[in-house]
């Protein structure tokens, strides 16, 4: 499931250095807890925070820790290889 998510998908879209967690690659991560991960938006509350994601860390830098943003926006746009 998650080499479907990350890997192969990285690797159909020809994204160099994304989709794994190797050496010389970006390191775009989630860390959660699948046994309490529970999506808690609903039509009203769109914007609503998932439960169980602990850290999301984009180019090794923390941008969410224990339910809060960080403020630290490391990412950029990822632009489709030919």
């Amino acid at each position: 499931m998650i080499r479907k998510m990350t890997g192969l998908s990285a690797e159909y879209l020809v994204l160099k250095n994304k989709g794994l967690i190797k050496e010389g690659y970006d390191a775009d991560l989630v860390i959660f807890d699948y046994k309490n991960l529970k999506d808690t938006a609903t039509y009203s509350k769109s914007n609503s925070i998932t439960e169980g994601i602990n850290y999301v860390i984009v180019s090794g830098e923390k941008v969410y820790q224990a339910g809060e943003f960080t403020g630290k926006e490391p990412g950029k746009l990822i632009r489709h290889n030919k």
